[in-house]
C-alpha cells in the first residue's frame, strides 16, 4: 500500500524559507513520476513543481526561481526548498505520485496524495 507523509510545513514571514518533505513508503522514489500540489482556502488544487520519470523539473510560474524540487530515491524521499515565501504561497501542500496501470505505465494524471501539510506565510 502506497502511503505519502508530509512533513516541515509551518508558520514563516513572507521573505523567509521552508522545506517540505514527503516520505514515500510503499512505493520507489523515481520509478515514476513525483510532485507537490498546493490548495489555497477556496481554491483549486495546482501543481507547484513536478520531478518527472526522467527526472525532469517543471515549476509553476508562480514558484520559478523561489522554489525547488528534488528527491533521493535511496531514501525514499521526496522535498520543496522553498525560499522567499510570499503571503500568496499560502496553503496545503501535497506530495504526489503517480500511479502505474494495469500495464505498468506511469499515469501523470493519476496519483497517489499524501495527507496534506500547511504553509502559512504572513506579512
Amino acid at each position: 500500500q502506497v502511503r505519502l507523509v508530509e512533513s516541515g510545513g509551518g508558520s514563516v514571514q513572507a521573505g523567509g524559507s521552508l522545506k517540505l518533505s514527503c516520505a514515500a513508503s510503499g512505493y520507489s522514489a523515481g520509478s515514476c513520476g513525483m510532485g507537490w500540489y498546493r490548495q489555497a482556502a477556496g481554491e483549486e488544487r495546482e501543481s507547484v513543481a513536478y520531478f518527472s520519470r526522467d527526472e525532469a523539473t517543471t515549476y509553476a510560474d508562480s514558484v520559478k526561481g523561489r522554489f525547488s524540487i528534488s528527491q533521493d530515491i535511496a531514501e525514499n524521499m521526496l522535498y520543496l526548498q522553498m525560499e522567499s515565501l510570499k503571503t500568496e504561497d499560502t496553503a496545503v501542500y501535497y506530495c504526489a505520485a503517480e500511479r502505474r496501470d494495469t500495464f505498468g505505465f506511469c499515469l501523470r494524471y493519476s496519483v497517489h496524495w499524501g495527507q496534506g501539510t500547511q504553509v502559512t506565510v504572513s506579512s
